[in-house]
Parts: structure tokens; sequence; C-alpha cells
């Protein structure tokens, strides 16, 4: 009996996730990629074809073959979607380059902090989700307007004398995106780090490597793993970010995820919409699908 147990114990840790792939990823995108393959119509949902299971097998194949990749080939036609899918990766990349540069530093002075202090310090990475990630955005409006507090600060110390034209622009999306993911890139490279063997530093040093060449020939490859998984975290939401380019970013930010929403609620073309989407998912899975062969194939030689 207890083997019983325990071999469908074991059966379900493998199922359990394959069904939640299953129910909130497969069956969402084959619903959003169906959708791509149909016409705009003026009705409720506006586009067609629609068809139902209860209509049997016939009636699917009838709606299917109405299907036609006429949104996709629209998408290559005009050239907002393409300079809002190319828009959206370079702010994405110079967004998830920034919080490297930033997130790195504080998780390797984390890992080197005494052992008591980490926990607090941990603590104090993951404190703002504690408060709504669209009030912590509005906050940044506050403090970036011309009026703000950041140019009256700059002002009262005397480093400027007119107000920075920061807000609407493209640096203050930058700044949204680099403080609202910063806990992304942190946690993963802080993980890599904390279980990093110290003295293997300590053993580079006394070969006659100094502190700085210790560092990058051998704390930073054996934590190159967790500077990837940051990097994957903080850039795949980055590229279909929404609230901080609509709130922080001025009316010309061209982003796929306005772009997305505006096609969606505006426009109410759920057809090109869906195609938009689909081609973004398809976009940010390449990255991940080629980290996960890199990382099988280290493992395997590792081996």
């Amino acid at each position: 009996m207890a083997k019983i147990a325990s071999a469908f114990v074991s059966r379900l840790v493998i199922i359990v996730p394959y069904a939640w792939l299953l129910f909130f990823f497969l069956i969402p995108f084959f619903i959003v990629f169906r959708i791509s393959l149909s016409q705009t119509a003026v009705a409720m949902p506006p586009y067609t074809p629609v068809f139902d299971l209860a209509d049997g097998l016939s009636g699917i194949l009838e709606g299917m073959r109405e299907f036609s990749l006429d949104n996709y080939v629209w998408l290559t036609e005009d050239v907002l979607y393409f300079n809002a899918y190319i828009s959206s990766l370079i702010i994405a990349a110079v967004s998830t380059f920034l919080t490297l540069l930033i997130g790195y530093p504080i998780a390797y002075g984390m890992a080197q902090a005494p052992r008591s202090v980490r926990p607090t310090l941990l603590m104090l990475v993951i404190l703002p989700f504690w408060t709504s990630f669209l009030i912590r955005v509005y906050a940044w409006i506050a403090i970036l307007k011309p009026e703000g507090l950041l140019n009256q600060f700059l002002i009262t110390i005397g480093v400027i004398d007119q107000p920075l034209i920061i807000l609407n622009t493209n640096w203050a999306i930058y700044i949204g995106i680099v403080y609202s993911y910063l806990p992304f890139m942190v946690l993963p490279i802080y993980s890599a780090l904390e279980k990093m063997d110290q003295t293997l530093t300590e053993a580079a040093q006394d070969l006659g490597c100094t502190p700085i060449t210790a560092f990058w020939r051998v704390t930073f490859p054996l934590s190159l793993a967790g500077v990837v998984a940051g990097c994957l975290l903080v850039f795949i939401p980055a590229v279909g970010e929404f609230v901080i380019p609509d709130l922080l970013g001025g009316s010309e930010t061209l982003m796929i995820g306005k772009t997305l929403w505006n096609e969606f609620n505006a426009n109410r073309d759920w057809p090109v919409s869906s195609a938009v989407a689909t081609l973004l998912l398809l976009i940010l899975v390449l990255p991940i699908v080629y980290f996960q062969n890199v990382q099988a194939k280290a493992d395997s030689e590792g081996r």
C-alpha cells in the first residue's frame, strides 16, 4: 500500500505542472491563436468565425475552413507594428542592462554580508511588493514631474536652475521598469552568489589574482546562471509592459503593450490584436528555449 501511495504521489508531482501549463498557458494560447485566424465582425464577440463544440465535428470543420492568415500578413504590411516590436525590444534590452548594473552590486553585497543580516536585506528587497504596483508607478509621477520632488531637490541644492523634463520620456520608462523589476534581477543573482564556495576566490587570490581579476574569472562565471535568469525575468515582462509606458511615457511612446491595448479596446480589432499577441509570445519564447538548451548542455557537460 505504501508503494502504491508513493507511486501516486510521484506521478502527481509530475502531472500537476503539466496540468498547470495546459490550463493556464496552452488553452489560452490556443484561444488567442484561433481568434488571430478569424476576421473582424460587428458583433459580440467582434470576430468571426465563432464555432461551438456543440456544433459537432462538421460545424467545427466548417468554421476552421474560414480561418486565414490575413491578420499576420497585415502585420507585415503595416510599419506601425514592426516599429512597436523593435521599440519594445530596445527599451526592454536597455532597461534589463540598467537593472543588471544596479542589481548585481546589490546582490553581491547581500551575499557578502554576515549571515545574520541577510534575511533582513532580503526582506528589504522584496518590501516594495507589499505595496500596489499601480500606486508605486503613480508615486514616480509625483517624483519625476517638473514640479515634483526630484526637481525641487535638485533646484534646492543648486545642481540645476530649471526643472528637468523627465516625465513622459523614455528615461521615465527606464526608471519605472528598473525600479519595478529590480527584485527580479537581484534575487536570482543573490541565490547563485550565496551558494558559491567562497574558498574558490580565496584560492584564486592565493595564486596571484587581484580581487578584481578573481571576481571576473571566478565569481562572475559561477553566478552567470543567476544573471541569465534575472535578465530573462526582467526582459520578458518588460517587452510587453503597458502600465509603465502608459503612465510614465509620453503620447509618442511606442511599445507593443500600448499598441495591443489600443487594438483590443479602442479599435476593437480582436483578430489583429490576437495576431500581435501571438507573435509577441513567440518572440519571448525563443530566448527561454535557448536558455533551457544552453542550461541542459551545461548540465550534461558538468556530469
